[in-house]
């Protein structure tokens, strides 16, 4: 099922994030906010399994509803936004204590449960949202249906750990069943149409028995549903704005680590934050130039929604625990990192540049590329990680800085190579 090409005026009027949508994106700082700076105080190998569980809730909640704003469009719906972020806030508030290591009041309420009812929460309001729309998002199906909901429910009645196993299968579910259905669009419409025949059969049945009269209760939505077209461009600039997002978080944990006044000032430091600086710069250059996921090799159109949103979420990820990292690094810049802290700095950063070669792959990128660059960027950090045991912050720190470098590099020696050539 192909998307309805945009009509002449939606071709020459483009969209850009409105006040709404901005301020939507506001409330998800907070939550990224959060989750950097908690596991910048504990970081532990259980933790950052758990921060990758948390991190996917807070991101596919403003996934559905930033697919649904990009559908939806000047009809979309002031209050199932502010839901959305009525959720997203309560998610962020509840991170603190569902970090496994993190200690929790005594008689306090279990926050890891009201982590799991908001998410559900979030998703069965932002399903219901999209089902007012009449559209189906054949192209990222998780939006609307909850295949991996399911265990986030069960999980509530479930005490740890076996409540993040729960967590970790439904994230399988939604991203393996969104892959596998957006590859066949068609049935996915097929589904969304027989879903629909079956309301209109249950509402001739109550109006059948009740004698109601149509017009004297609420009518659901009861026409044929429409394949959802995505606006690509306006995607582009909202998952742009979300990378820049947790950029700023990256900024902010370095900035706060420096700040402190506990943190005595000399060259360790400066060369720590200096790397921190250029870790970050370098990965917003690279967003900035090729794309949400630093992909060079793309074709106009870029790819399709099923690559582009696992990538996006793999890249963002990353780049908060990459700054979670640095925050603790600043910290430790005169000593051993700790073994939690080493890794979600080279992990992360390893994790960033895999799906950015993995992407390349899928694009057909040039093997000299592949090579020399991207393969590279994701053995070096796991080296250094591995071999890092001994070695201080700071230096770290600045081995990672040359590893984006090098990264970066390849934009500049491909432009002059071009120049030469020409």
């Amino acid at each position: 099922m192909t998307q309805d090409p945009p009509s002449a005026a939606e071709a020459v009027a483009e969209r850009h994030a409105n006040w709404l949508e901005l301020f939507f994106d506001l409330v998800v700082v907070a939550a990224v906010a959060q989750l950097a700076h908690r596991f910048h105080e504990s970081p532990s190998l259980a933790s950052i399994g758990a921060f990758v569980l948390l991190y996917y809730a807070v991101w596919s909640v403003w996934t559905s509803y930033t697919l649904y704003a990009n559908v939806a469009g000047e009809r979309t719906r002031m209050r199932a936004m502010m839901i959305g972020m009525l959720g997203i806030a309560v998610l962020a508030a509840a991170v603190p204590a569902t970090i496994p290591g993190v200690l929790h009041n005594e008689g306090d309420v279990d926050r890891s449960s009201v982590f799991a009812i908001a998410y559900v929460v979030c998703r069965f309001a932002a399903a219901s949202t999209w089902q007012r729309t009449g559209t189906v998002l054949t192209s990222w199906p998780a939006a609307q249906a909850g295949a991996g909901v399911a265990p986030w429910i069960m999980s509530v009645w479930v005490d740890a750990p076996y409540r993040y196993w729960l967590w970790a299968l439904g994230a399988v579910l939604d991203i393996v069943f969104t892959i596998l259905a957006s590859r066949r669009p068609e049935a996915v419409l097929a589904r969304a149409e027989e879903e629909t025949e079956r309301r209109r059969e249950r509402y001739s049945r109550a109006v059948e028995r009740r004698g109601d009269r149509p017009q004297n209760r609420r009518v659901p939505s009861l026409d044929a549903p429409k394949a959802a077209a995505l606006d690509m461009s306006y995607l582009g600039e909202r998952l742009g704005l979300f990378v820049i997002i947790v950029l700023g978080e990256g900024v902010l944990q370095v900035v706060t680590a420096a700040g402190n006044p506990l943190v005595h000032w000399d060259r360790d430091l400066g060369l720590t934050v200096l790397a921190g600086f250029v870790v970050l710069v370098g990965i917003w250059w690279l967003t900035l130039r090729y794309g949400v996921n630093g992909v060079p090799h793309f074709g106009a159109e870029g790819p399709a929604p099923r690559v582009t949103l696992p990538g996006h979420f793999i890249a963002t990820a990353s780049i908060t625990a990459i700054a979670a990292g640095f925050g603790a690094v600043a910290a430790h810049a005169h000593g051993d990192l700790p073994t939690g802290t080493r890794w979600l700095l080279c992990g992360g950063l390893a994790v960033h540049f895999a799906a950015t070669g993995v992407l390349a792959l899928l694009a057909k990128a040039p093997w000299q590329w592949l090579l020399g660059w991207g393969l590279p960027c994701v053995l070096a950090p796991i080296a250094i990680g591995v071999l890092g045991a001994r070695v201080d912050g700071w230096l770290m720190a600045l081995l990672l800085a040359v590893v984006v470098a090098w990264q970066a590099a390849y934009g500049m020696f491909g432009a002059r190579r071009r120049l030469a050539t020409a």
